[in-house]
Formats: structure tokens, sequence, C-alpha cells
């Protein structure tokens, strides 16, 4: 049955109308992902180089074996935010002699295609040949081979696991993430545990005790069959992702969906990217800036507080150089979007899914800096935070009093179109207001505990998101008509 659904859902898309433009996405996704895992293949064979730097005290192997599960946590922190989930039209198959069994089952196995499970693979497998392989035997490397594969599959299917939870229940994502952050406060900040002791403990006896093995699958297993048992029991949801299931999504990108229709606006909201001048080379900067850490990180005369700089601008450019004109670029339409049945609330859950998501993309991205220090990703992560918590607030703050149009159509050379003081003054909070933190902290001679209180915010900014879309909706309905009038003035 496997091969038949396989066969129906490729005749699906060959015979939808909008087939081209989603083969040209899938195409561009595909290039985009391959240079993601080129990056991490780089990363794979200067492995040993980065511990050698930050373990110099301990032999390679066992250092490796302290970090694996700071890997996992952050695996399913990647996971519970850009895992797509595996969906497939069950009603028509529901009535025709076909056992749930195998409709669960395919949809159970459909996940493992995730470019999240290659990661181990590419990540782990030159270390383990180059130095597991050479000294502790072809047996070990296997053993440890298959312990991190098997963690990779129950990270996979407890995050698909939490994902289909939260569609139904928004708060377990809040329990999750919450979960996840005291996690790693008590492990950085406090230091109550560690997550480098159990790493250590696990992967240290793999060589005497082989049998560990059974542990990580039987996790993976048994998150298997909670998963299985829990589509089961819901297999009558048309997407097994939705409570709705009279509502259609429009959206040309297939990853999209899942968010219904703020799915739809964020589709919309890429087309109005690439499709016009401005907003197009807005893009491109975001791009050209993510190599901005080479200028600072290869010369010693910056200190860490240009490290904070450096992290905030490459994992929030888009948010900065994008964002800082809402709602400028939808000024030529904005009145039929005031008339039209669209909730400005799903506007703006649109708005921060798609600066989340590019941000998301931009840390990613960024990842190879940790050849200058693993410390670096640590800037990074807590200024991703930062970004994804505070600055989308700030600038969406600021775009209820933004009353300048743009002109799509223009290029962005020399262009002031949609430039005013809003602008002006949306810059000084973003960049500064880190320092406010950071600066006091850094000067006592804290500035780790300065980056942990910076990712704090951000992810309890974060986790508040509900009540800031509430805020800002309010904000905007005493505003709209007065940024309307403003964007008519051509």
């Amino acid at each position: 049955m496997t091969l038949t659904f396989i066969r129906h859902e490729l005749k699906a898309f060959w015979r939808s109308k909008n087939s081209g433009k989603a083969l040209a996405v899938r195409i561009v996704m595909g290039i985009l992902i391959a240079l993601l895992l080129l990056e991490v293949l780089a990363l794979a064979f200067f492995m040993d180089t980065l511990l050698v730097r930050s373990f110099p005290k301990q032999n390679l192997i066992t250092s490796f074996s302290g970090i694996l599960f700071y890997y996992f946590l952050f695996d399913l922190l990647m996971r519970f935010q850009l895992q797509e989930l595996p969906t497939l039209q069950v009603q028509p198959y529901l009535h025709l002699a076909i056992k749930k069994n195998a409709l669960v089952r395919y949809l159970s196995f459909a996940s493992l295609q995730s470019f999240f499970n290659l990661w181990p693979f590419i990540l782990f497998t030159p270390f383990i040949c180059k130095f597991i392989w050479y000294n502790q035997g072809f047996i070990t490397a296997l053993v440890f081979f298959l312990s991190i594969i098997a963690f990779a599959g129950f990270n996979n299917y407890l995050a698909l696991y939490i994902k289909r939870r939260s569609n139904i229940n928004g708060w377990i994502s809040v329990a999750f993430a919450a979960t996840l952050s005291i996690l790693v406060a008590l492990d950085f900040k406090w230091g109550v545990v560690s997550f480098r002791v159990p790493s250590l403990w696990f992967f240290g006896h793999l060589s005497a005790q082989p049998a560990l093995l059974a542990l990580p699958v039987l996790l993976a297993v048994g998150m298997y069959y909670v998963n299985f048992l829990y589509l089961k029991s819901n297999l009558y949801l048309e997407e097994l992702g939705s409570r709705k299931t009279s509502y259609k999504s429009s959206t040309e990108y297939p990853v999209l969906d899942r968010f219904g229709k703020v799915g739809d606006l964020v589709g919309n909201e890429i087309k109005l990217i690439f499709r016009n001048k401005r907003s197009r080379s807005a893009f491109i900067m975001t791009s050209i800036f993510l190599l901005y850490g080479l200028l600072f990180y290869t010369n010693k005369v910056y200190g860490e507080g240009w490290k904070v700089f450096c992290g905030q601008f490459m994992t929030g450019i888009f948010i900065i150089n994008y964002g800082q004109f809402m709602y400028g670029w939808q000024a030529s339409h904005f009145d039929g979007i005031l008339v039209s049945k669209v909730k400005f609330s799903d506007f703006l859950k649109a708005k921060y899914l798609l600066f989340t998501t590019v941000s998301t993309v931009a840390f990613i991205l960024t990842l190879p800096y940790a050849y200058f220090g693993w410390h670096i990703i640590v800037v990074h992560f807590a200024m991703y935070l930062w970004n994804i918590g505070i600055s989308t607030n700030v600038v969406l703050f600021f775009a209820n009093r933004n009353y300048k149009r743009i002109d799509l159509s223009k290029g962005a050379s020399f262009n002031w179109e949609g430039v005013g003081a809003t602008q002006l003054l949306v810059g000084f909070p973003l960049m500064i207001t880190p320092y406010i933190v950071y600066g006091p902290l850094a000067w006592l001679k804290h500035p780790d505990i300065a980056l942990l209180i910076l990712g704090a915010i951000g992810a309890f900014s974060f986790m508040m998101r509900p009540y800031w879309i509430k805020y800002l909706e309010k904000d905007f309905n005493n505003r709209k008509y007065t940024i309307a009038e403003g964007f008519r003035n051509k």
C-alpha cells in the first residue's frame, strides 16, 4: 500500500494546475537544503579541530561523547520549529477496504524523509570512521552510529507528536518551550544539571557495554508507537494536523499548508518579496549580510561586544531590513485588506511566522561560524531568541506608526520612498536595547549571564506572542484609518 500512496501523491502533484510553480519551489528549496547540508559536511570534517580547541585537556572521543546530548537538544528545538508534518488526504481512502494501520504506517514512515534525519549521517559519520573505528574497532563504531540514529529517530517522532498535540491545544507548545528553557537554565546558568554528564556516561560506556544500544532503540520504537496510536485515534481529521476540516489552503507552498489562512498570507508575502524589485533587494541583502561575521570574527581587534552585534545583525537582519517598512509593502492594496474577510490577528500571525522562519534559517546558516569558537554559536542563539521574541514586536509596534507608501516596482538603489521618522526611530531600540542588558554585566565580567538573560527575555516574549498579537491588533484598530490615508498619498 505504501507504493500505492506514493503513486497517488505523485499523480495529484503532477495533475495540479500549479504543478509547474510547485516544482520550481521544490527545486529551489532542494538547492538551499543541499547548500545547508554541504555546510554541515564541512563542519563534520572540522569537528576534531573544534573539539580540540573547545576541550584541550580531553581526548577526542571523550569530548565527542560529551557533546552529543547537547546536539540532540538543539536538534529537537530545530525540529519543533521547522520540521513539516507529513500529511495525506485520507478521506478518499476511509470508505475503501484499506486498513487504518496501513494509512497510519505510511504517515509515520513518511516523516523519516525530513532532511533533519540526514544531519547525523553527514555530521557524525566522518568522525566515527576517522577516530572511533580506527581506535576502538568496527563494532564500537557501529554501536555509536546506531545509537545516534536511534536518538535522532526518537527526536523525530517526539517533535511530530508535540506539534500534532499543539495543533489541538496550543498550551502544549508553550509547556514544551518552557520545559526546554528551564532545562537550559538549569544547565548553563545554575549548574544544577548537566547534559554533559549523562552524555559522557552513556556514550562513554558503549564500547564496554554495547547492550546499552537497546536504550535509544527502545525509546525510538516507543515514541513511534505513541505517534502511531495518536494518529490512528485521530484518523478522521482531514489533514491529521488541524481541528478544522472545512478550510482548504490555497497556498502554492506545500510547507505552509498546515498553517491554514495564516499560511496563505505568508505565501502571498513570499510572492510579494520575489516579484518586486525593492522587496527582492531587501531579501538579497539579507543573504549577503550573513557573511558579516567574516569581517569581525577574523579580526582580533573586535571584542566580545561585537559578537552580540553580529549575532543580532545576522539572525535579525531580515526583521530589520524588511520589517522596518511594514505595512508600506502592502500600501497599494491596503484598502482591500481593510475591507476583506481577513482578520488582522491572522495578518499579524503571518508577519510573525515569516520573521521567525527567516530568522531561524539565518541562524542555521551561521552555524559554520563555530569554526571561530563554540561561544559564537551561544551568542548567536541568544540573539536569535532575542530577535524572534523582542525585535519582531518592536518592528510591528512601529509599523502601526508608518504612514508612508512604497512603490514596489521601483528599485532599491537611491530610493528613499517610504523612509521617514518611523524608520529612523525603529533602528535605535532594535540595536541599542540588547546592550542595556549586556553592557553592565559584561563590565562586571559576567558576559555569559548577560547572554542567558537576553535569551531568556527573548524566549519569554516569544511565549507571550498571543498577548502581543492582541495588543498590536488593538493599537492598529485605533490607527488604521490614519495609516490608510497616508498610503493613499502618492
